[in-house]
């Protein structure tokens, strides 16, 4: 069987970010700032941000989530992609990561676009599923706590309409999801998650070998149309 996959070495993952990844000042910035950062691994990588970008823009978005802000690198990407009465909501439960976050959206000029919702992100979820925003998101990017994975993804696939996008971040966790001599904690819930996703009848999904691996959930239904418009109401917090 012919090989079907190029093993990315370092030379070969610079060639891709000289050739493709076309980062401002300020993402750049705030990369290299987190770069510093105690819990850097937790940052997404600067093609993987490009990546999501252009999904936003191809399906143009206007309505995105975001669960798992950290130091906001994947949300000032979202943001930067979306239209000026664009909006993405961020949910985060730390004071210090998303500081340096908002310090960047304002230095970019993305601040008024974006929403943050300091509190555990289930609640906030189920309190925008509550004030009837069911189906009224375009894209939603879930990079949080793994164990709480599959509620998200539940909670995400309702908030997001028709034709909408999920992006789920780290489902192959360095490899060890296919690992089968593994029985870590997380590896075990994140190997159930992406079995429980692969076999979900409600979702076109593509498992994409970006970063530590991105997976793609496109909602199905009646009306699937990703320019569809958006009622003002659709918009509102």
């Amino acid at each position: 069987m012919a090989e079907k996959f190029i093993g990315l070495n370092d030379s070969i993952y610079e060639y891709i970010l000289s050739h493709s990844v076309n980062e401002i000042d300020v993402l750049a910035q705030l990369r290299t700032e987190t770069a510093e950062h105690p819990q850097a691994r937790m940052q997404i990588a600067p093609d993987q941000g490009q990546f999501m970008a252009l999904l936003v823009r191809l399906m143009g978005a206007k309505k995105t989530l975001e669960v798992g802000v950290f130091t906001g690198y994947s949300s000032l990407s979202v943001a930067l992609a979306l239209p000026p009465d664009g909006k993405l909501v961020a949910c985060d439960v730390s004071e210090d990561y998303t500081a340096i976050a908002r310090r960047y959206w304002q230095l970019a000029g993305v601040e008024d676009k974006i929403e943050l919702h300091l509190a555990p992100a289930l609640g906030t979820l189920d309190r925008l599923l509550d004030a009837g925003q069911a189906e009224t998101f375009d894209f939603a990017f879930i990079d949080a706590d793994k164990g709480n994975y599959q509620n998200y993804y539940d909670r995400a696939l309702q908030l997001v309409r028709p034709g909408g996008l999920i992006a789920i971040d780290n489902v192959l966790w360095s490899g060890r999801v296919a690992d089968s001599t593994d029985h870590d904690k997380i590896t075990t819930t994140l190997r159930r998650f992406n079995q429980t996703l692969a076999a979900d009848d409600r979702v076109n999904v593509s498992l994409v070998a970006i970063g530590d691996g991105l997976t793609l959930a496109l909602k199905k239904g009646e009306g699937s149309n990703p320019t569809a418009s958006h009622s003002s109401d659709a918009l509102k917090g």
